[in-house]
């Protein structure tokens, strides 16, 4: 029986990351602001959310508190900022770079984890920091050879660093919600997303063709709410170690669909530091270590 469950968590793992790694090529089909991408991936995402919690029987008085509120919108305002800029750098930093970039996210979680909770980071983390440090100095070397907007590449890069910030705080506000059910979370998140991007949407240029409105209802409905509840569903089955590895399923699709999709070309340097920032996020997720721990001699 566990091993059922731990297979169906892998094979819902799966498919959310592939789901993941599709993302950015319906965000930049869609041809859109990232305000208007974010807003409508609210809107889509919160209605099947919604309905969701709702069969789930999630709508319970007792799971709804003002501190639980003031946590979840507080996170909330962090993942929206995440979207915000991901979905911002992959027009000047390429889909591709831009992923590449974002997966610093585990030493930012690191960094907020010892500030925050006074955790210890092992001497194996600092150096695999180090490595990924070297990873993003070769990759802002040099542009890709297809850009949506040229010259910003740097500023794409300082975006994709900035969402994986802001990722960070939300996981870390996320992780005060124990006993919070993770979709009714999303919900709320994704509500505050509406109301807070209300104001930043070009209503006078919203989609043209029927094909771009129905990318983004497949990102709100298939890659946010559907997304979750599959991502949700396999965290709570796996355990954490494969829960890490599965994950890094998400960056190579999403560089593969930037080749096949938009056909992004990277300097070698480039695949370099992707490949040195993915091997040291695995090492922080997956904790590999470099430098042996030291023994405590025996008294």
């Amino acid at each position: 029986m566990a091993s059922n469950e731990i297979r169906r968590g892998a094979a819902e793992m799966s498919i959310a990351m592939l789901m993941s790694g599709t993302i950015g090529w319906l965000v930049v089909s869609s041809q859109q602001s990232p305000f208007n991408v974010v807003f409508f991936r609210c809107i889509f995402g919160g209605a099947t959310l919604a309905l969701v919690c709702a069969v789930l029987g999630f709508f319970r008085h007792k799971l709804f508190s003002w501190k639980m509120l003031g946590l979840a919108l507080l996170g909330g305002a962090a993942i929206v900022a995440n979207w915000v800029l991901l979905f911002a750098a992959y027009s000047r930093a390429s889909i591709s770079m831009a992923t590449a970039v974002y997966n610093t996210q585990p030493f930012m979680l690191v960094a907020l984890g010892a500030l925050v909770f006074r955790e210890r980071i092992s001497a194996s983390t600092v150096v695999w920091l180090l490595i990924a440090f070297i990873g993003l100095v070769f990759v802002v070397k040099v542009e890709p050879a297809v850009l949506a907007v040229p010259g910003q590449y740097l500023v794409g890069i300082a975006y994709a660093v900035g969402a994986a910030a802001m990722y960070a705080v939300s996981s870390i506000i996320t992780k005060r919600l124990k006993g919070t059910p993770p979709h009714l979370i999303a919900l709320i998140q994704v509500l505050l997303g509406v109301v807070m991007l209300a104001p930043f949407v070009r209503f006078d240029a919203l989609p043209a063709t029927g094909a771009q409105w129905v990318e983004l209802v497949v990102l709100g409905v298939v890659n946010t709410g559907l997304m979750y509840v599959l991502l949700y569903g396999a965290i709570q089955k796996l355990p954490t170690s494969m829960t890490g590895a599965l994950s890094f399923i998400y960056p190579v699709v999403a560089i593969i669909v930037d080749r096949v999709a938009f056909g992004q070309a990277l300097a070698w340097i480039q695949v370099l530091g992707a490949v040195l920032i993915l091997v040291a996020a695995a090492g922080v997720n997956l904790g590999w270590r470099i430098v042996p721990q030291r023994r405590v001699p025996s008294v």
